[in-house]
């Protein structure tokens, strides 16, 4: 649980403040991931480690490759991938989308509200959105004993 909550807040701290997110972020999420499932599972948990990088990063590859999400939050995904194992990816996975989406219609709301009170003219780009915090919740509720 620790190593996902310092990962998670250096990622959401990072993206928040520069809408990008570091490799290094992504290398302590995939170091510490593999490091733990292999004190605790031996040569399985080093199986699982890899098979939750791969789901991790499958997942939100789709995402990015429709240009939705930065490389940065996939990579992030599968760093975390090592540490929750193939099942907990997914379901960390699902957990993100949804936070993702209210986190998307809140800032999207607050953006078009401002705009409106400054009665700004003319169409504006598109709105970036930090996804870091989405995607530390979700894992952080992946976690979350059942």
């Amino acid at each position: 649980m620790w190593i996902a909550l310092v990962v998670g807040l250096a990622a959401i701290v990072e993206d928040v403040w520069r809408r990008e997110i570091s490799n290094w972020i992504s290398l302590a999420a995939l170091g510490g991931g593999f490091g733990w499932q292999i004190w605790s599972g031996g040569w399985r948990g080093a199986g699982d480690a890899a098979l939750g990088v791969v789901a991790g990063f499958m997942v939100f590859l789709i995402f990015y490759l429709l240009g939705g999400m930065g490389g940065g939050d996939v990579k992030l995904m599968a760093g975390f991938g090592a540490l929750l194992g193939p099942w907990r990816s997914l379901e960390a996975a699902l957990y993100t989308a949804v936070l993702g989406a209210l986190l998307a219609v809140l800032v999207l709301g607050v953006s078009a509200s401002i705009r409106w009170w400054k009665k700004a003219e003319g169409s504006r780009g598109p709105v970036s959105i930090p996804y870091a915090p989405a995607i530390a919740a979700g894992v952080w509720l992946a976690l979350v004993p059942h």
